[in-house]
């Protein structure tokens, strides 16, 4: 396991994470800081664990936004299949009927030619 220090309101923490993944989590904890530092700025000296409980409470309260945005992406994404695959049955089902009205077309094409062939004998 990396481990990283990271800084929260002027504290360093240190934190283990996977390998790989210390930027990730650096970037997170910065993320984390400046909710932490708007709230101070906002509600000044509240006590350390109450800032933190108001970060994690915004935090919380943006990830669920983010989670709704997505049930709507995600149904979106369904119905906008369900069109896509309805589209392509209708252009196959068109398709099908083309093919068979233009074999039905070249075929009394053909009965024709072969009519005017024995009609010009």
């Amino acid at each position: 396991m990396a481990q990283v220090t990271v800084s929260i309101d002027g504290k360093q923490y240190r934190m283990a994470c996977d390998e790989g993944q210390e930027e990730h989590l650096i970037d997170l904890a910065e993320r984390f800081d400046r909710y932490v530092s708007h709230l101070k700025d906002s509600f000044g000296e509240i006590g350390d664990q109450r800032l933190t409980v108001m970060a994690g409470i915004m935090v919380m309260d943006e990830l669920s936004e983010l989670q709704k945005r997505v049930k709507g992406m995600e149904s979106e994404v369904l119905t906008l299949r369900k069109t896509r695959d309805e589209a392509l049955t209708k252009a196959d089902k068109s398709d099908s009927v083309l093919t068979n009205a233009l074999g039905a077309l070249a075929q009394r094409m053909e009965d024709l030619t072969a009519t005017l062939a024995v009609n010009k004998t």
